[in-house]
């Protein structure tokens, strides 16, 4: 037999194969192609390359859309029970006015409330999105992209059914808790990542990681446009029935479109102790391929970390007080210039995704962190002195790399991990995140009040040091790296 003919037979003896199996497989080596076919079909391939997008970015603007809903909310269900039925004030409108303690009684409820909401979620959150993290590097991505979309369809529903029958808010803490036992945000934060892990090389990882964190930059502007106005005409709860509508369309598309990227193993568990333990060893050990320079690795995984806790918690933290700093004096900004203001941070999303594309042209993915590092600093500086409308949205316009960072970040962390630890390692980031939140918005809270007497803006100039850290790591890092790969090209 011809040897073309031979190698025809083996070639359709391979692809035949292949399609038994179904499997997505992961790439060993940066310049191997990614393969065409994937395990747990769905009815409809997912077209081009356009993957999880669509969930994240659907299950973004639900989020993004009830967050603000149900606080306001919270606001007038307590303003009605205690029989509050003025305005909030500012000393913008008349600074001699004593504050109205039935106001401020409301505020601090609704505050409370809001901490219980989003720590019994947090809490639960923690304990399982680990568990389906690594559950998703057993049995595929998917059920970590669909479960918890219903999960939130069933918190607003649960929302619905407070508004609808009047129940005590209470019962909000219970539709949280339901959306946490499915893995709430975090789990399709974790599945959405590990998924663009699996399916790019080491080249392209972070831009497509970027492209991820851009999806919930457009998400969150769009919602906050569409919920203030929509709310304002109709009420609280057409505006809910389209979460609820968002999230099962976000399931929906995972189910029909996403193809899987993990060869699914049909004996594994959710419910073992194997998952903690795979979190163990990741972080004790540097993962599966930190070879003979684990200690060195190990560092690396825990130095990165620590640059994204750190940057995540200015980043939540500062985004909370921006709000606050131009509501009241000097600035005194009204609804339209707040709306234009959350605008402008978030199409910096997109200008971050334009600049990291143009900069890895030239300079290395550390190197990109760090100018995304500067941006950020200048940025909030300009933010600490700000005393006019021109120089806040300067601030806004100097950020426009603020956002380059966490997909480097993210990126780093997925390509020191093995392929079966992308899941486990997406859902430790995805419950740091949630940890950032918290910290970031309890100390720059009470940061704000403590130090406004001095310098109204102290808390965005503290930030902006505290981001030098995390550039120091980053820089570091990148130099020992630089020096090692020059003497082992030396060597060999």
């Amino acid at each position: 037999m011809d040897e073309p003919d031979t190698a025809a037979i083996l070639a359709d003896v391979a692809s035949s194969d292949e399609e038994t199996n179904g499997s997505c497989g992961h790439k060993e080596e940066a310049d191997v192609p990614l393969p065409t076919t994937c395990s747990g079909r769905p009815p409809w391939r997912c077209w081009g390359p356009v993957s999880v997008e669509p969930v994240m970015f659907l299950s973004m603007f639900s989020l993004a859309l009830q967050t603000p809903l149900s606080t306001q909310y919270l606001w007038d269900r307590i303003s009605e029970d205690l029989g509050y039925n003025g305005s909030k004030r500012s000393e913008c409108s008349n600074g001699s006015v004593p504050p109205d303690p039935l106001q401020m009684e409301v505020e601090t409820m609704t505050a409370h409330w809001n901490l219980y909401i989003s720590l019994g979620g947090f809490s639960v959150g923690l304990l399982v999105v680990p568990f389906l993290g690594s559950w998703s590097d057993l049995v595929g991505r998917r059920p970590v992209l669909i479960i918890p979309n219903l999960g939130l369809a069933l918190q607003a529903l649960v929302y619905l059914v407070v508004m609808y029958l009047k129940l005590p808010v209470v019962y909000f803490l219970v539709g949280r808790l339901l959306c946490g036992l499915s893995g709430d945000f975090n789990a399709i934060l974790a599945g959405s990542f590990a998924y663009v892990a699996d399916t790019s090389d080491t080249r392209s990882r972070t831009f497509r990681v970027a492209i991820l964190e851009a999806c919930l930059g457009l998400s969150g502007m769009l919602a906050s446009i569409i919920g203030g106005q929509w709310r304002r005409a109709q009420g609280y709860i057409n505006p809910f029935w389209l979460v609820v509508a968002t999230n099962l369309a976000s399931a929906l598309y995972a189910y029909l479109f996403v193809c899987e990227s993990v060869l699914p193993d049909p004996s594994a568990k959710l419910l073992t102790s194997r998952h903690h333990k795979a979190i163990w060893h990741l972080f004790s050990t540097g993962g599966s391929t930190s070879g003979a320079g684990g200690r060195f690795h190990r560092c690396k995984l825990w130095l990165y970390m620590l640059c994204f806790f750190v940057v995540m918690t200015v980043h939540m933290g500062s985004r909370d007080l921006y709000v606050l700093y131009v509501l009241s004096s000097p600035l005194c900004w009204g609804p339209a210039l707040i709306g234009y203001g959350s605008a402008a941070l978030n199409l910096d999303y997109l200008s971050s995704l334009l600049g990291l594309k143009i900069m890895q042209r030239c300079l290395e993915d550390s190197w990109v962190a760090v100018a995304g590092l500067a941006s950020n600093i200048i940025g909030l500086v300009v933010f600490s002195v700000a005393d006019t409308t021109q120089l806040m949205f300067t601030g806004y316009g100097l950020c426009f790399l603020f956002m380059a960072v966490t997909p480097v970040l993210r990126s780093k962390l997925s390509k020191l991990v093995g392929p079966s630890e992308q899941g486990v390692l997406f859902a430790c980031v995805a419950c740091v995140q949630s940890l950032c939140y918290l910290v970031g918005s309890g100390v720059f809270n009470s940061l704000y009040p403590a130090t406004r007497h001095f310098m109204k803006g102290f808390p965005f100039l503290l930030a902006a040091i505290i981001l030098f850290i995390p550039a120091g790591i980053i820089g570091t890092l990148q130099c020992l790296d630089q020096r090692r790969d020059h003497r082992d090209s030396t060597a060999s």
